[in-house]
């Protein structure tokens, strides 16, 4: 019985540990390929400003765009306890700021988590008949993203934000947590 736990706790970690660099492998790929739309999966946002995070996601979404990847860019995420502003409001206002025209930008602004954010790309996209996207996030959150977004029948293509630094202890912390996130979703659990 004991070799039966060990041989199951191997197997576990070892399962852990190659999906693990799978998702930091991924995270290393940019994917950037024309598409409908170009979705900045939303991160923190200050009294109405981007956080370096979020700043970082757009200005790489609007290198994108610019680029002609795509002629829509998606802003997502909800108030994330901001009773004034939220995560995809915010996105958009600042891409505005930086002469991206409004009419080029489509906000989701009520998801407080990857796997409802993924809900409502899908959802927008089918009312809007799109079907593929170039989603831009950090590294380590493409792997997840695109999986979820698959599911839900899109084309997607990952696009990292330039600056990360993906070779740190934190990084991998960071892999190994979407990881365990992504291993959770397949099995029908929303962490």
């Amino acid at each position: 019985m004991i070799r039966w736990f060990a041989a199951l706790a191997l197997a576990v970690l070892g399962a852990s540990a190659k999906l693990t660099y799978d998702v930091h492998a991924e995270s290393e790929s940019d994917e950037a390929a024309r598409a409908d739309v170009i979705v900045v999966f939303g991160a923190a946002e200050y009294r109405g400003r981007p956080s370096p995070v979020l700043k970082a996601r757009l200005d790489h979404a609007m290198d994108l765009y610019r680029r002609g990847v795509a002629p829509l860019i998606l802003t997502t995420g909800g108030s994330g306890g901001d009773p004034v502003f939220t995560e995809g409001e915010v996105g958009r206002a600042y891409l505005v700021k930086q002469n991206i025209p409004s009419e080029a930008i489509v906000v989701e602004p009520e998801a407080s988590s990857t796997v409802e954010s993924a809900a409502a790309i899908r959802e927008i996209l089918l009312r809007m008949n799109l079907r593929t996207c170039v989603v831009v996030s950090d590294g380590y959150h493409l792997y997840r993203v695109k999986r979820i977004l698959r599911a839900h029948g899109l084309t997607v293509y990952g696009s990292p934000r330039p600056g990360e630094h993906r070779s740190t202890p934190r990084y991998w912390w960071l892999c190994a947590r979407q990881a365990s996130a992504f291993a959770a979703w397949s099995v029908g659990l929303v962490i």
